[in-house]
């Protein structure tokens, strides 16, 4: 798919404002879209909206779900305009810190409020709303059905599922029969939860649309072991017969590093092959239901991918193994037309995941802060960037563009100021004028970069587990001069 020439603003929904601790899909989701109507940006693009593990330390690429929707996005003010809710329900509300998630907090609060919003649903709701419901568990029951008894048995069972009893780890029928009767009363709690995401969600996207701004999710192509997906499709991933990954996923040793080794099982590309790539076409519906344009994470392992012994620890105990890349996308075509994808190519830039990139002309990213300043003709430093590219000042996994040119040394300071034609006074605006300015189809900064934010505000830090995906900005922060200065930038640059 061809993209026209646009920008956007990077913003993950837990970040926005919101009266209940974190970002949610209410009034906090509508404003930051009218702050992009008025900034003149056609694009949100936004985190995995899975749900959230504190095993996980929050972060969105490693969710329980990758076709459910994180609970704790719930808007309880919209359930209280619906009537399953009540004033005294909500009080008290803690003082949430308005500028950071407080993930325990948060979820104590939101959960026990989904819980009495249910218990009223079951006994008040209209008959409308009954059939809504009725009408999503079974449009959405290919999915839905496995990870509310996921979700369920997660209550019951301590640890991942690779630890639970030898009959529902290995998803024996009579015992996933006798677990659905059991929990019957939670599997139903778990899916009114997904019913009450979806509806909050399409109300937003709609809102989304009616101001000109499309969605732009992200795909990351691998999913956390434990997970409603590996236990309910096994057979899709590469697992040895006690149902463990044989292999997991990671990035080999390069002359920088000692390459990374995430942990994540990988798939049975040959059983997928074989049975048309179902699951993931699966997926990839249930994802293009909820956003308009999506990026993909860790595009090579589509191409290739790094598999590393289970039983190691040393990302260097593994090989590279074929993807079936061009098979794949060619039946996803075939399948559901051709999708908008945007995909991060970052780090393995070779020969091979160029020609597959470029055999379905997917942009890909370009960043910044990946360039050498004082190298002539760098890829990173925007004058280079190709028309076919997404170009970014920050991504979820950098520092602020603030905080990265703190870090700078004076030599790659001054470079930097040549190449952009920048003073260092606000930089942010500098770097942000230079990547709207570039060839790039398509542009994105983020909510910290508009505020010339420093690195306390990043996103993530990779490879830390504390104080990621926390961040959050205030209504304040949504500032009018900041959303016409935006504009007047997109309209000098001819962004849309």
């Amino acid at each position: 798919m061809r993209f026209t020439r646009q920008s956007g603003v990077f913003m993950h929904v837990t970040s926005l404002p919101g009266a209940h601790g974190i970002g949610d899909l209410g009034d906090g989701a509508r404003e930051f879209v009218d702050f992009l109507a008025d900034a003149e940006q056609s694009m949100w693009q936004f985190c995995p909206l899975g749900p959230t593990s504190p095993a996980h330390a929050n972060s969105p690429y490693q969710s329980s779900s990758s076709f459910a929707g994180n609970p704790l996005l719930v808007d309880l003010t919209d359930l209280e305009a619906r009537g399953w809710l009540t004033d005294d329900d909500l009080e008290p509300v803690p003082d949430f810190d308005d500028h950071a998630v407080e993930y325990e907090r948060v979820g104590n609060y939101k959960r026990s409020r989904l819980r009495t919003a249910f218990d009223r649903f079951e006994a008040d709701a209209s008959e409308d709303d009954h059939s809504a419901f009725e009408d999503f568990c079974e449009r959405e029951a290919g999915w839905l059905d496995d990870y509310a008894l996921f979700a369920a048995l997660k209550d019951e069972f301590e640890g991942a599922w690779i630890d639970w009893p030898e009959e529902l780890k290995t998803r024996d029928p009579d015992a996933l029969d006798r677990a659905r009767d059991e929990h019957a009363a939670e599997i139903r709690y778990r899916k009114f939860v997904q019913f009450c995401f979806d509806e909050q969600w399409h109300d937003l996207a709609n809102y989304a649309d009616e101001k000109g701004v499309t969605l732009v999710g992200d795909l990351p192509i691998y999913v956390a072991l434990d997970s409603a997906d590996v236990w309910a499709a096994p057979d899709a991933f590469d697992l040895n017969d006690d149902h463990e990954p044989a292999v997991v996923a990671g990035v080999p040793p390069n002359p920088n590093d000692s390459g990374q080794r995430w942990g994540n099982p990988l798939y049975d590309w040959d059983h997928l092959r074989e049975n048309g790539y179902g699951w993931w076409l699966d997926r990839l519906r249930r994802l293009f239901d909820l956003v308009d344009v999506t990026r993909i994470d860790h595009f090579k392992g589509f191409d290739e991918y790094w598999a590393i012994d289970a039983d190691s620890d040393d990302p260097a105990d593994g090989e590279w193994r074929d993807a079936p890349g061009h098979d794949f996308f060619e039946v996803v075509d075939r399948e559901l037309g051709e999708l908008p994808f945007i995909v991060e190519d970052l780090g393995f830039l070779d020969p091979s995941l160029v020609d597959l990139r470029d055999r379905f002309a997917f942009p890909g990213m370009r960043v910044p802060q990946y360039a050498d300043w004082c190298r002539e003709g760098d890829m990173y430093q925007p004058m280079h960037y190709p028309e076919n590219s997404v170009a970014y000042t920050s991504t979820h996994d950098t520092d602020t563009f603030v905080g990265y040119y703190q870090s700078l040394d004076d030599h790659t300071r001054d470079c930097l100021h040549y190449n952009i034609g920048a003073d260092g006074s606000e930089i942010e605006w500098s770097i942000i004028d230079a990547v709207w300015n570039s060839a790039s189809v398509l542009a994105f900064t983020t909510m910290q970069d508009l505020l010339g934010l420093d690195s306390h505000a990043r996103f993530n830090t990779p490879g830390t587990q504390n104080g990621n995906w926390e961040w959050r900005v205030t209504r304040e922060g949504l500032d009018d001069d900041v959303a016409a200065r935006l504009a007047d930038l997109t309209d000098l640059h001819i962004r849309n």
